[in-house]
């Protein structure tokens, strides 16, 4: 199956192809461009142990792709990973979308810490919005793209579930 990853909140910014081919044997064939990588992973106690080359991370995923939050071995990144056939889906659907509104949600459920924007605020790409904290870590939320912020869904200590609006930008 072919990914695309992108650890970059700019829309413009080209996503990293990964191809990932699971062999008879089970072993796993990647490559990350061109590139072949040595990858072997291993599931214990909803965590994925993963190796990259010689390199060993402890992995943990929340959220729902493409849009997922992924900490490895302590530190937390948002990224987006499409596979083909989401990417397919998704260009399929936005020729029939109307509207250009965009609601943005938290990953997981925390409590909200710190607003940064308001109503009519323009942001930049990859500034902060909001500050969610979730099992005593401080998550920011990031604007993938320039925009303006259309309406503000909550408010500083706030409890928020997994997937809750946080704010709708335009």
């Amino acid at each position: 199956m072919r990914y695309y990853v992108n650890l970059d909140p700019n829309p413009d910014t080209s996503p990293t192809v990964v191809n990932v081919i699971e062999l008879p044997s089970g072993e796993l064939d990647v490559h990350v461009g061109e590139k072949p990588v040595p990858v072997d992973v291993v599931a214990f106690n909803g965590t994925l142990s993963v190796r990259v080359g010689t390199r060993v991370v402890d992995l943990t995923t929340e959220g729902s792709p493409p849009e997922i939050s992924a900490i490895a071995n302590g530190h937390r990144t948002y990224v987006r990973v499409e596979s083909e056939r989401q990417r397919a889906a998704a260009a399929a659907k936005k020729g029939s979308a109307s509207g250009g509104d965009k609601i943005i949600k938290t990953p997981m459920a925390g409590r909200i810490v710190r607003v940064l924007v308001a109503p009519k605020d323009a942001v930049a790409a990859g500034q902060t919005l909001c500050v969610v904290e979730a099992m005593k870590m401080e998550n920011e939320v990031k604007a993938k793209a320039a925009c303006t912020v259309l309406e503000v869904h909550v408010a500083e200590g706030a409890t928020i579930e997994a997937n809750g609006k946080l704010f709708t930008l335009g």
